[in-house]
Order: structure tokens, then sequence, then C-alpha cells
């Protein structure tokens, strides 16, 4: 059975990936498994979900929601111990695996550091990878992010620029005016074409 193909979606909270993942899945016609960040990072144990955890502490090991002050702004930035990074490995491989069997995948995850990118230029070496970046003006974001449970305020702002900073793409939509249906259109037209983006990722970053 060939491999799975893989359309790998990043942005920032609240930039509107995981609605354009579930699009995606309304409209191919093939099923395309939706695997994101947030379900590995509820998999953990609540002692390693930490909020503003000190070092040492299981929280800060696993992932850390601490709030700081960012020029006279607070933010909330989101922190990976040695615990989550072992994780966020773990679970890149597996996606890997799971596409080599024949399946389809949507990622819906966020780049918040290079050595992220790196890793799935590793892990996802052979595969049919279509990068797409989701972006969206901050102060939609920031509106989306208030009305959501569960999210501190901030969270979207501390790594709004940096989830795209070491990247480039085969398709990039903005959520701001553009509906779900229309950002997944413009994404499944990439895909149906020769995604290079990751070829040229690992070129630029001497990856394999």
């Amino acid at each position: 059975m060939p491999p799975g193909k893989i359309i790998l979606l990043n942005g920032s909270s609240s930039a509107g990936k995981t609605t354009i993942a579930r699009m995606l899945q309304q409209l191919y016609r093939e099923p395309y498994q939706h695997i994101a960040l947030d379900q590995f990072r509820d998999g953990m144990p609540d002692r390693f979900r930490g909020l503003n955890s000190p070092a040492g502490d299981p929280g800060a090991r696993g992932l850390n929601v601490v709030p700081v002050e960012r020029d006279g702004t607070r933010v909330t930035e989101i922190r990976f111990g040695d615990v989550g990074r072992r994780v966020l490995r773990g679970m890149r491989r597996a996606i890997a695996i799971f596409a080599r069997e024949g399946n389809h995948v949507i990622i819906d995850d966020l780049m918040f550091e290079k050595s992220f990118l790196l890793d799935y230029l590793e892990a996802l070496q052979g595969l049919d990878v279509t990068f797409a970046g989701i972006r969206c003006d901050l102060d939609v974001v920031n509106a989306r992010e208030a009305t959501r449970p569960g999210r501190f305020p901030g969270t979207a702002i501390s790594h709004f620029d940096s989830v795209h900073a070491h990247c480039i793409y085969d398709v990039e939509v903005d959520t701001t005016d553009s509906t779900p249906r229309q950002c997944a259109q413009q994404i499944m037209h990439a895909a149906g074409e020769a995604p290079r983006a990751f070829d040229q990722l690992r070129e630029n970053y001497g990856v394999g």
C-alpha cells in the first residue's frame, strides 16, 4: 500500500487551524485523520501540564503555561520541558508511521521553535507533505482567543510571529476574511500539485 499524504497546518493559536482541518475532512472523499498537538498534550498526566510551574516541578518538565511580561505587555508563553519535548518527538514519528501505513493525515501544530520544524523535516522524510501556513490578523486572533474556554489571554501573541519565522510554505491562507471552506480549497489545490516546501527547507537547513 502506498504511503498516505500529509497536510501540515502551522499557525498561531486561534488562527483557525482546527476549523480548517475539519473542513478538509469534510471536503476530501478519502478519509484524512486529524492529528493535533492538543491531543497529545491532553494525553499527558495532569501533573505534567503545568501552570507557571517552577523548575524541577513535573509541570515544568512537561508543557508549562507561563505568564510573563514582554515589552510592557502581559503575555502567556507555552514552554516544553524534557518530558514535553520527548512527547513531541514521539508524536512526529507516530504521524510518520501512521502515514506509512497508508493513512492520509492532517497535522495541526505550531512551530514554536526552529528545532520543531527541523525535527518534522527529519521525521517525515520520504513522505508527501503539503506545508500550509495559517495566518490571521492579530486583532482577530485575540478576539477569538478571548471567547475560547480554557485559553489563557496573551497566548497567541506570545508566538504570533515566531511560529512562521523559520518556515516557507506550499500555500498560505488568511482566515481574517476568508471562510474555512475557501481556505481548505486553497490548501487542497496546493496539495494536488507537487509540494516542494519541505524539500526546499531540507536543502536550506541541511537536513537529510
